[in-house]
């Protein structure tokens, strides 16, 4: 049977949930469904969170109905990540509700929220693009040269995360949205995936 997700968060070991805690449990309340709790205290940064994690492998495991949130930063900080963390959801027919905003993905409003969050992301990755252009034309102005990474080396990938990648790439995620939500590249997915798998059977 599916549950429903609720998910808090503060970012640091010191600071208390106690402002989120009344209007969670009220909603908890007033919901016949089974309910489960998430909670850390880790910063919204990035995705690899031990009680996000959780969340992640019931998602993956078609466990969950609804994820609420006290309000949207809670899930995290960057408009990339919630974009596609929404688009995973939406993939999966799981809703998403934050009670501060009111953003309910079953509803009009909710869905044209999440468009407006895409293009901001979509607005934020271009001008990040741009910035790394200008800055590299400054730099060979400058005579600076890149030699590149070390050969075979890949982005460092926790046992966590690399357990959420097969699970994901299982459930038939596709790789582009494993790694957005994961904040890691395709190619390390591809790295992770082909790693247990004959060269003839490699994910391509």
């Amino acid at each position: 049977m599916k549950h429903v997700a609720i998910y808090c968060r503060v970012s640091g070991k010191t600071q208390e949930t106690r402002s989120q805690m009344p209007e969670l449990e009220r909603y908890a309340a007033a919901h016949e469904a089974e309910v489960i709790w998430y909670i850390d205290k880790f910063s919204g940064k990035t995705m690899d969170r031990p009680a996000w994690l959780k969340l992640q492998t019931a998602i993956n495991h078609r466990q969950v109905s609804d994820v609420v949130v006290w309000r949207l930063d809670r899930l995290g900080r960057t408009a990339k990540g919630l974009t596609a963390l929404f688009e995973d959801l939406h993939e999966r027919k799981i809703n998403l509700v934050s009670l501060r905003e009111g953003i309910d993905l079953t509803t009009p409003a909710g869905r044209m929220m999440c468009n407006i969050l895409g293009s901001v992301a979509a607005y934020e990755t271009e001008v990040r693009g741009e910035r790394v252009l200008a800055g590299q034309a400054a730099a060979r102005a400058a005579g600076k040269k890149w030699g590149g990474g070390t050969k075979g080396k890949r982005t460092k990938v926790t046992p966590q995360k690399e357990a959420l990648i097969r699970s994901m790439y299982a459930e038939q995620t596709p790789i582009t949205v494993i790694a957005q939500t994961l904040h890691l590249s395709r190619p390390t997915i591809y790295t992770v995936l082909n790693a247990d798998k004959p060269a003839e059977t490699a994910a391509t």
